[in-house]
């Protein structure tokens, strides 16, 4: 992590389903580890609340819906300041629609953390949904939590070559060394004798003499990509993605393998989007 993403606060949005609640539980302990400030961000969305004949709603409903979303700030507030006692936490109920104004907050943040919830929406494969698309389009890393808590000590993460999947591996180093934890990277063939990309594993070994305190082991498996990384989350605390590999589709919002592994994958999610290189 460089210094700059080191002052910026962890930023988690709630919707208060209790998948947003253990998603604030999440992002709490990662602020806590990170030593940074976390941003609590409920949207209100204006445009969503007429009527079918365009009228707006008004009078009681209104506010009962105005004083349900404060609610869903404060319970989520408590609960991080219950979690992470030594965090600084901040929140805010913002108006407006969700992506531009999450997508917003995110470009002010070190980290993004969403529930799963978030990821079902139909149609998500191609149109995206809130957590979908953040996770496309976020400047910075955005972590889905689903799947259950796993004390393993250990981040998987996936790799193919690419310029995506080398940063996201660039970071998974960085979130071992973090907690302490060992690493597998993953990379998955279509045939037994297929050989390892020499781009991989020379970049495990110049990251190995980077980080010399993280163990780190790189697994060539014949699978599908998707099925290899799925396979690996059961016994991880975070598997770290690149927003897109080779191939796939041009056009959506994340890579095809991205995509599965956010649907389900049984630890968090982490997607990282290209950058500058370190």
């Amino acid at each position: 992590m460089d210094t700059e993403s080191a002052v910026k606060p962890v930023f988690v949005g709630v919707d208060g389903s209790e998948c947003s609640l253990t998603a604030v539980d999440w992002a709490a302990d990662e602020a806590k580890l990170r030593r940074c400030r976390l941003r609590i961000v409920h949207v209100f969305a204006w445009p969503l609340l007429y009527t079918p004949l365009g009228a707006p709603l008004l009078g009681s409903r209104l506010d009962e819906l105005m004083e349900t979303a404060r609610q869903i700030v404060h319970t989520a507030e408590r609960r991080a300041q219950a979690r992470a006692p030594e965090v600084d936490v901040e929140s805010e109920l913002i108006d407006g629609a969700p992506i531009p104004a999450l997508l917003e907050e995110a470009a002010r943040a070190s980290l993004a953390v969403v529930g799963s919830r978030g990821l079902r929406a139909v149609g998500a494969l191609f149109l995206g949904s809130t957590g979908v698309e953040l996770a496309a389009r976020a400047a910075c890393p955005v972590v889905a939590v689903r799947g259950r808590e796993h004390k393993a000590q250990r981040i998987v993460v996936g790799v193919d070559g690419s310029d995506n999947s080398l940063m996201a591996l660039w970071s998974a180093f960085e979130e071992a060394a973090l907690r302490a934890a060992g690493l597998t990277a993953v990379h998955a063939i279509h045939h037994p004798a297929d050989e390892a990309d020499g781009d991989i594993t020379d970049a495990v070994t110049r990251l190995r003499e980077r980080f010399p305190d993280v163990p780190a082991e790189l697994a060539t498996v014949t699978a599908h990509p998707a099925e290899a990384l799925i396979n690996a989350s059961a016994d991880a605390d975070l598997l770290v993605v690149g927003s897109r590999g080779r191939g796939g589709f041009r056009g959506l919002l994340l890579g095809s393998v991205s995509q599965a592994v956010l649907h389900n994958a049984d630890c968090p999610v982490a997607v990282q989007r290209a950058g500058k290189a370190h």
